[in-house]
Protein backbone atom coordinates (compact mmCIF):
# COMPACT_ATOMS: atom_id res chain seq x y z
CA UNK A 1 0.00 0.00 0.00
CA UNK A 2 2.78 2.42 0.88
CA UNK A 3 4.52 1.85 -2.48
CA UNK A 4 1.28 2.52 -4.34
CA UNK A 5 0.67 5.71 -2.36
CA UNK A 6 4.21 6.91 -3.11
CA UNK A 7 3.69 6.26 -6.83
CA UNK A 8 0.44 8.25 -6.76
CA UNK A 9 2.26 11.15 -5.10
CA UNK A 10 4.96 11.02 -7.79
CA UNK A 11 2.35 11.02 -10.53
CA UNK A 12 0.59 14.03 -9.01
CA UNK A 13 3.75 16.05 -8.41
CA UNK A 14 5.79 14.86 -11.41
CA UNK A 15 8.77 12.51 -11.37
CA UNK A 16 12.29 13.82 -11.04
CA UNK A 17 14.97 12.83 -13.54
CA UNK A 18 16.32 10.16 -11.17
CA UNK A 19 12.84 8.57 -10.94
CA UNK A 20 12.19 8.68 -14.71
CA UNK A 21 12.83 5.55 -16.84
CA UNK A 22 16.10 5.77 -18.75
CA UNK A 23 14.51 4.86 -22.08
CA UNK A 24 12.24 7.93 -21.99
CA UNK A 25 15.16 10.26 -21.21
CA UNK A 26 17.28 8.68 -23.95
CA UNK A 27 14.40 8.99 -26.44
CA UNK A 28 13.96 12.69 -25.77
CA UNK A 29 17.70 13.37 -26.07
CA UNK A 30 17.88 11.39 -29.31
CA UNK A 31 15.09 13.39 -30.92
CA UNK A 32 16.59 16.73 -29.81
CA UNK A 33 20.08 15.84 -31.06
CA UNK A 34 18.70 14.56 -34.37
CA UNK A 35 16.70 17.73 -35.03
CA UNK A 36 19.60 20.00 -34.05
CA UNK A 37 22.09 18.10 -36.22
CA UNK A 38 19.65 18.15 -39.12
CA UNK A 39 19.32 21.93 -38.97
CA UNK A 40 23.05 22.45 -38.40
CA UNK A 41 24.09 20.26 -41.33
CA UNK A 42 21.51 21.88 -43.61
CA UNK A 43 22.94 25.34 -42.82
CA UNK A 44 26.49 24.01 -43.29
CA UNK A 45 25.68 22.46 -46.67
CA UNK A 46 23.99 25.63 -47.85
CA UNK A 47 26.99 27.71 -46.78
CA UNK A 48 29.33 25.30 -48.55
CA UNK A 49 27.28 25.64 -51.75
CA UNK A 50 27.45 29.43 -51.49
CA UNK A 51 31.23 29.22 -51.19
CA UNK A 52 31.49 26.90 -54.18
CA UNK A 53 29.41 29.27 -56.30
CA UNK A 54 31.52 32.24 -55.06
CA UNK A 55 28.61 34.10 -53.54
CA UNK A 56 30.56 35.75 -50.77
CA UNK A 57 27.90 38.36 -50.01
CA UNK A 58 25.17 35.75 -49.54
CA UNK A 59 27.52 33.69 -47.41
CA UNK A 60 28.08 36.75 -45.21
CA UNK A 61 24.28 37.13 -44.95
CA UNK A 62 24.03 33.49 -43.90
CA UNK A 63 26.63 34.13 -41.22
CA UNK A 64 24.51 37.01 -39.95
CA UNK A 65 21.48 34.73 -39.66
CA UNK A 66 23.63 32.23 -37.75
CA UNK A 67 24.71 35.02 -35.40
CA UNK A 68 21.07 35.87 -34.77
CA UNK A 69 20.24 32.22 -34.00
CA UNK A 70 23.25 32.01 -31.68
CA UNK A 71 22.16 35.18 -29.85
CA UNK A 72 18.62 33.86 -29.40
CA UNK A 73 20.03 30.53 -28.20
CA UNK A 74 22.16 32.34 -25.61
CA UNK A 75 19.13 34.34 -24.43
CA UNK A 76 17.16 31.10 -24.16
CA UNK A 77 19.93 29.46 -22.15
CA UNK A 78 20.23 32.41 -19.77
CA UNK A 79 16.47 32.55 -19.25
CA UNK A 80 16.36 28.83 -18.49
CA UNK A 81 19.21 29.05 -15.97
CA UNK A 82 18.32 32.35 -14.31
CA UNK A 83 14.55 31.92 -14.18
CA UNK A 84 14.47 30.72 -10.57
CA UNK A 85 16.89 33.41 -9.40
CA UNK A 86 14.83 36.13 -11.06
CA UNK A 87 11.61 34.78 -9.56
CA UNK A 88 13.21 34.96 -6.09
CA UNK A 89 13.54 38.74 -6.38
CA UNK A 90 10.68 40.06 -4.27
CA UNK A 91 9.24 43.55 -4.60
CA UNK A 92 6.42 45.40 -2.90
CA UNK A 93 2.99 44.45 -4.24
CA UNK A 94 2.10 48.12 -4.59
CA UNK A 95 4.48 48.31 -7.56
CA UNK A 96 2.18 46.02 -9.54
CA UNK A 97 -0.21 48.72 -10.66
CA UNK A 98 -3.01 47.68 -12.96
CA UNK A 99 -2.04 50.62 -15.17
CA UNK A 100 0.83 48.49 -16.49
CA UNK A 101 -1.22 45.37 -17.17
CA UNK A 102 -1.77 44.12 -20.71
CA UNK A 103 -5.43 43.41 -19.91
CA UNK A 104 -7.84 45.24 -17.65
CA UNK A 105 -8.73 44.23 -14.11
CA UNK A 106 -12.04 42.83 -15.38
CA UNK A 107 -10.17 40.66 -17.86
CA UNK A 108 -7.82 39.54 -15.12
CA UNK A 109 -10.82 38.71 -12.91
CA UNK A 110 -12.29 36.56 -15.66
CA UNK A 111 -8.89 34.95 -16.07
CA UNK A 112 -8.68 34.04 -12.39
CA UNK A 113 -12.23 32.64 -12.38
CA UNK A 114 -11.44 30.42 -15.34
CA UNK A 115 -8.23 29.28 -13.64
CA UNK A 116 -10.04 28.36 -10.43
CA UNK A 117 -12.80 26.62 -12.38
CA UNK A 118 -10.34 24.62 -14.45
CA UNK A 119 -8.35 23.67 -11.34
CA UNK A 120 -11.56 22.54 -9.62
CA UNK A 121 -12.41 20.29 -12.56
CA UNK A 122 -8.94 18.82 -12.67
CA UNK A 123 -8.89 18.08 -8.96
CA UNK A 124 -12.27 16.34 -9.20
CA UNK A 125 -11.12 14.17 -12.08
CA UNK A 126 -7.57 13.13 -11.23
CA UNK A 127 -6.29 15.34 -8.41
CA UNK A 128 -3.67 16.69 -10.82
CA UNK A 129 -3.56 20.50 -10.84
CA UNK A 130 -3.32 22.16 -14.24
CA UNK A 131 -0.09 23.50 -15.60
CA UNK A 132 0.88 26.78 -14.02
CA UNK A 133 -0.86 26.17 -10.67
CA UNK A 134 1.99 24.05 -9.29
CA UNK A 135 4.57 26.53 -10.51
CA UNK A 136 2.82 29.42 -8.79
CA UNK A 137 2.66 27.61 -5.42
CA UNK A 138 6.04 25.93 -5.57
CA UNK A 139 7.95 28.97 -6.75
CA UNK A 140 9.72 31.22 -4.30
CA UNK A 141 7.32 32.41 -1.60
CA UNK A 142 7.64 36.10 -0.84
CA UNK A 143 6.53 37.60 2.42
CA UNK A 144 3.20 39.24 2.96
CA UNK A 145 2.73 42.31 0.80
CA UNK A 146 5.45 41.24 -1.60
CA UNK A 147 5.46 39.41 -4.93
CA UNK A 148 8.12 38.04 -7.29
CA UNK A 149 9.48 40.63 -9.71
CA UNK A 150 8.63 38.18 -12.51
CA UNK A 151 7.04 34.82 -11.73
CA UNK A 152 8.36 31.53 -13.07
CA UNK A 153 5.33 31.18 -15.32
CA UNK A 154 5.83 34.70 -16.67
CA UNK A 155 9.46 33.93 -17.47
CA UNK A 156 8.44 30.70 -19.17
CA UNK A 157 5.96 32.59 -21.36
CA UNK A 158 8.62 35.21 -22.17
CA UNK A 159 10.95 32.38 -23.12
CA UNK A 160 8.38 31.05 -25.56
CA UNK A 161 7.72 34.49 -27.04
CA UNK A 162 11.42 35.13 -27.75
CA UNK A 163 11.69 31.70 -29.39
CA UNK A 164 8.71 32.43 -31.64
CA UNK A 165 10.09 35.91 -32.44
CA UNK A 166 13.47 34.49 -33.47
CA UNK A 167 12.01 31.78 -35.71
CA UNK A 168 9.50 34.18 -37.26
CA UNK A 169 12.15 36.81 -38.00
CA UNK A 170 14.50 34.29 -39.62
CA UNK A 171 11.65 32.99 -41.81
CA UNK A 172 10.60 36.52 -42.78
CA UNK A 173 14.21 37.40 -43.65
CA UNK A 174 14.59 34.32 -45.85
CA UNK A 175 11.25 35.08 -47.50
CA UNK A 176 12.29 38.68 -48.23
CA UNK A 177 15.59 37.55 -49.77
CA UNK A 178 13.85 34.87 -51.82
CA UNK A 179 11.21 37.24 -53.21
CA UNK A 180 13.83 39.88 -54.06
CA UNK A 181 16.03 37.37 -55.88
CA UNK A 182 13.09 35.92 -57.81
CA UNK A 183 12.14 39.43 -58.95
CA UNK A 184 15.68 40.22 -60.04
CA UNK A 185 16.09 36.95 -61.92
CA UNK A 186 12.89 37.72 -63.83
CA UNK A 187 14.83 40.57 -65.50
CA UNK A 188 17.42 38.18 -66.96
CA UNK A 189 15.44 37.75 -70.18
CA UNK A 190 15.71 41.51 -70.83
CA UNK A 191 19.46 41.35 -70.28
CA UNK A 192 19.81 38.44 -72.70
CA UNK A 193 17.80 40.29 -75.34
CA UNK A 194 19.92 43.44 -74.91
CA UNK A 195 23.21 41.55 -75.18
CA UNK A 196 22.10 39.54 -78.20
CA UNK A 197 20.93 42.74 -79.87
CA UNK A 198 24.27 44.45 -79.10
CA UNK A 199 26.23 41.60 -80.68
CA UNK A 200 23.93 41.30 -83.69
CA UNK A 201 23.86 45.02 -84.54
CA UNK A 202 27.25 45.67 -86.10
CA UNK A 203 26.10 48.90 -87.70
CA UNK A 204 26.84 51.83 -85.37
CA UNK A 205 23.99 53.94 -86.72
CA UNK A 206 21.52 51.09 -86.13
CA UNK A 207 22.71 50.87 -82.53
CA UNK A 208 22.17 54.59 -81.99
CA UNK A 209 18.68 54.45 -83.47
CA UNK A 210 17.74 51.56 -81.21
CA UNK A 211 19.13 53.35 -78.16
CA UNK A 212 17.09 56.44 -79.02
CA UNK A 213 13.90 54.40 -79.35
CA UNK A 214 14.47 52.81 -75.95
CA UNK A 215 15.14 56.16 -74.33
CA UNK A 216 12.05 57.64 -75.95
CA UNK A 217 9.91 54.78 -74.63
CA UNK A 218 11.34 55.19 -71.14
CA UNK A 219 10.74 58.94 -71.12
CA UNK A 220 7.24 58.57 -72.55
CA UNK A 221 6.14 56.06 -69.90
CA UNK A 222 7.17 58.37 -67.06
CA UNK A 223 6.41 61.84 -68.45
CA UNK A 224 3.30 61.41 -70.62
CA UNK A 225 0.86 61.88 -67.74
CA UNK A 226 -0.06 65.54 -66.99
CA UNK A 227 0.64 65.02 -63.27
CA UNK A 228 4.29 64.25 -64.00
CA UNK A 229 4.96 67.99 -64.58
CA UNK A 230 3.72 69.01 -61.15
CA UNK A 231 6.21 68.71 -58.24
CA UNK A 232 3.30 67.80 -55.92
CA UNK A 233 1.02 65.66 -58.08
CA UNK A 234 3.92 63.56 -59.31
CA UNK A 235 4.15 62.02 -55.84
CA UNK A 236 0.52 60.93 -56.08
CA UNK A 237 1.20 59.54 -59.55
CA UNK A 238 4.22 57.59 -58.28
CA UNK A 239 2.15 56.29 -55.36
CA UNK A 240 -0.41 54.86 -57.79
CA UNK A 241 2.16 53.50 -60.22
CA UNK A 242 3.80 51.26 -57.63
CA UNK A 243 0.66 49.08 -57.56
CA UNK A 244 0.66 48.61 -61.34
CA UNK A 245 4.22 47.70 -62.26
CA UNK A 246 7.47 48.20 -60.42
CA UNK A 247 10.00 47.93 -63.28
CA UNK A 248 9.23 47.86 -67.01
CA UNK A 249 11.50 46.60 -69.72
CA UNK A 250 12.12 50.16 -70.91
CA UNK A 251 13.15 51.17 -67.36
CA UNK A 252 15.64 48.34 -67.12
CA UNK A 253 17.18 49.02 -70.52
CA UNK A 254 17.43 52.77 -69.85
CA UNK A 255 19.13 52.23 -66.48
CA UNK A 256 21.40 49.64 -68.09
CA UNK A 257 22.42 52.04 -70.82
CA UNK A 258 23.07 54.84 -68.33
CA UNK A 259 25.31 52.58 -66.24
CA UNK A 260 27.29 51.33 -69.23
CA UNK A 261 27.75 54.84 -70.59
CA UNK A 262 28.90 56.31 -67.28
CA UNK A 263 31.48 53.56 -66.72
CA UNK A 264 32.43 53.33 -70.42
CA UNK A 265 31.57 49.65 -70.71
CA UNK A 266 30.67 47.79 -73.91
CA UNK A 267 27.00 47.16 -74.71
CA UNK A 268 27.65 43.42 -74.36
CA UNK A 269 28.50 43.85 -70.65
CA UNK A 270 26.35 41.66 -68.34
CA UNK A 271 24.56 44.33 -66.34
CA UNK A 272 22.24 41.75 -64.76
CA UNK A 273 25.10 39.97 -63.01
CA UNK A 274 26.18 43.31 -61.57
CA UNK A 275 22.67 43.89 -60.17
CA UNK A 276 22.62 40.40 -58.63
CA UNK A 277 25.98 40.93 -56.92
CA UNK A 278 24.91 44.37 -55.69
CA UNK A 279 21.68 43.02 -54.23
CA UNK A 280 23.53 40.19 -52.52
CA UNK A 281 25.76 42.82 -50.90
CA UNK A 282 22.71 44.78 -49.73
CA UNK A 283 21.09 41.71 -48.15
CA UNK A 284 23.78 41.74 -45.49
CA UNK A 285 22.48 45.15 -44.36
CA UNK A 286 18.81 44.20 -44.01
CA UNK A 287 19.25 40.88 -42.18
CA UNK A 288 19.64 40.40 -38.46
CA UNK A 289 18.26 42.29 -35.48
CA UNK A 290 20.30 45.38 -34.69
CA UNK A 291 20.57 47.07 -31.29
CA UNK A 292 18.04 49.81 -32.18
CA UNK A 293 15.53 47.12 -33.21
CA UNK A 294 15.98 45.31 -29.89
CA UNK A 295 15.44 48.63 -28.13
CA UNK A 296 12.30 49.20 -30.21
CA UNK A 297 10.98 45.75 -29.26
CA UNK A 298 11.61 46.40 -25.56
CA UNK A 299 9.84 49.77 -25.84
CA UNK A 300 6.82 48.12 -27.50
CA UNK A 301 6.61 45.54 -24.72
CA UNK A 302 6.88 48.27 -22.08
CA UNK A 303 4.11 50.48 -23.50
CA UNK A 304 1.76 47.56 -24.26
CA UNK A 305 -0.63 48.78 -21.55
CA UNK A 306 -4.35 48.17 -21.41
CA UNK A 307 -6.20 50.92 -23.23
CA UNK A 308 -3.39 51.96 -25.59
CA UNK A 309 -3.88 49.02 -27.99
CA UNK A 310 -0.33 49.66 -29.15
CA UNK A 311 -0.04 46.49 -31.25
CA UNK A 312 -3.14 47.41 -33.22
CA UNK A 313 -1.66 50.76 -34.24
CA UNK A 314 1.80 49.32 -34.87
CA UNK A 315 0.33 46.85 -37.35
CA UNK A 316 -0.23 49.73 -39.80
CA UNK A 317 3.44 50.79 -39.81
CA UNK A 318 4.81 48.10 -42.20
CA UNK A 319 2.10 48.71 -44.81
CA UNK A 320 2.64 52.47 -44.67
CA UNK A 321 6.44 52.17 -44.92
CA UNK A 322 6.22 49.72 -47.84
CA UNK A 323 4.10 52.22 -49.77
CA UNK A 324 6.46 55.07 -48.83
CA UNK A 325 9.51 53.13 -50.08
CA UNK A 326 7.72 52.11 -53.28
CA UNK A 327 6.61 55.69 -53.94
CA UNK A 328 10.13 57.01 -53.40
CA UNK A 329 11.67 54.48 -55.80
CA UNK A 330 9.09 55.32 -58.44
CA UNK A 331 9.85 59.02 -57.92
CA UNK A 332 13.56 58.38 -58.46
CA UNK A 333 12.89 56.71 -61.81
CA UNK A 334 10.43 59.43 -62.85
CA UNK A 335 12.97 62.13 -61.92
CA UNK A 336 15.54 60.53 -64.20
CA UNK A 337 13.04 60.53 -67.07
CA UNK A 338 12.07 64.15 -66.43
CA UNK A 339 15.71 65.20 -66.46
CA UNK A 340 16.15 63.77 -69.95
CA UNK A 341 13.00 65.44 -71.24
CA UNK A 342 13.71 68.85 -69.72
CA UNK A 343 17.34 69.01 -70.81
CA UNK A 344 17.27 67.65 -74.34
CA UNK A 345 13.76 66.59 -75.25
CA UNK A 346 12.63 63.01 -75.69
CA UNK A 347 13.96 62.70 -79.20
CA UNK A 348 17.61 62.92 -78.21
CA UNK A 349 19.32 59.84 -76.81
CA UNK A 350 20.70 61.27 -73.61
CA UNK A 351 21.42 58.64 -70.96
CA UNK A 352 19.97 58.57 -67.48
CA UNK A 353 22.26 59.59 -64.63
CA UNK A 354 21.50 57.62 -61.43
CA UNK A 355 23.08 59.21 -58.34
CA UNK A 356 22.68 59.45 -54.58
CA UNK A 357 21.30 62.99 -54.78
CA UNK A 358 17.90 61.62 -55.77
CA UNK A 359 17.44 59.86 -52.41
CA UNK A 360 16.58 61.25 -48.99
CA UNK A 361 19.55 63.17 -47.52
CA UNK A 362 21.64 61.75 -50.36
CA UNK A 363 21.72 58.41 -48.55
CA UNK A 364 20.17 55.37 -50.29
CA UNK A 365 21.01 53.41 -47.12
CA UNK A 366 17.93 54.92 -45.49
CA UNK A 367 15.74 52.74 -47.72
CA UNK A 368 17.67 49.66 -46.59
CA UNK A 369 17.17 50.57 -42.94
CA UNK A 370 13.45 51.01 -43.58
CA UNK A 371 13.26 47.60 -45.25
CA UNK A 372 15.07 46.05 -42.30
CA UNK A 373 12.60 47.68 -39.92
CA UNK A 374 9.64 46.46 -42.01
CA UNK A 375 10.91 42.86 -41.85
CA UNK A 376 11.39 43.07 -38.09
CA UNK A 377 8.04 44.77 -37.46
CA UNK A 378 6.20 42.13 -39.50
CA UNK A 379 8.01 39.36 -37.63
CA UNK A 380 7.28 41.03 -34.27
CA UNK A 381 3.56 41.36 -35.04
CA UNK A 382 3.29 37.79 -36.31
CA UNK A 383 5.22 36.42 -33.32
CA UNK A 384 2.93 38.32 -30.94
CA UNK A 385 -0.13 36.97 -32.69
CA UNK A 386 1.09 33.35 -32.70
CA UNK A 387 2.25 33.56 -29.09
CA UNK A 388 -1.03 35.03 -27.81
CA UNK A 389 -3.26 32.77 -29.92
CA UNK A 390 -1.54 29.39 -29.78
CA UNK A 391 1.16 29.28 -27.10
CA UNK A 392 -0.10 31.66 -24.44
CA UNK A 393 -2.84 30.64 -21.97
CA UNK A 394 -6.26 30.69 -23.64
CA UNK A 395 -8.05 33.34 -21.52
CA UNK A 396 -5.29 35.89 -22.19
CA UNK A 397 -5.58 35.05 -25.88
CA UNK A 398 -9.26 35.92 -25.71
CA UNK A 399 -8.37 39.18 -23.96
CA UNK A 400 -5.83 40.24 -26.58
CA UNK A 401 -8.03 39.22 -29.48
CA UNK A 402 -11.10 40.92 -28.02
CA UNK A 403 -9.17 44.20 -27.77
CA UNK A 404 -8.14 43.89 -31.40
CA UNK A 405 -11.70 43.11 -32.54
CA UNK A 406 -13.13 46.04 -30.53
CA UNK A 407 -10.81 48.48 -32.28
CA UNK A 408 -11.40 46.87 -35.65
CA UNK A 409 -15.13 47.37 -35.36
Amino acid sequence: MEMREMEEVLIRQGRSLAETPTYTVASVITVLIFVCFLVQRAIYRFGKWLKMTRRKALFASLEKIKEELMLLGLISLLLAQWARWISEICVNSSLFSSKFYTCSEDDNGIHQKMLSKSSFLFLNESDVPPKGIINNHKSHQCGEGHEPFVSLEGLEQLHRFLFVLGITHVLYSCLAVGLAMSKIYSWRKWENQARISAVADSNMQAKKNKVMRRQTTFVFHHTSHPWSRSPVLIWMLCFLRQFKSSIRKSDYLALRLGFLTKHKLPLSYNFHNYIVRSMEDEFHGILGISYPLWGYAILCIFVNIHGLNIYFWLSFIPAILVMVVGTKLQHVVSSLALEIMEQTGPSVGTQVKPRDDLFWFRKPEILLRLIQFIIFQNAFEMATFIWSLVIQFYPLSLCLLSKYIEHKT
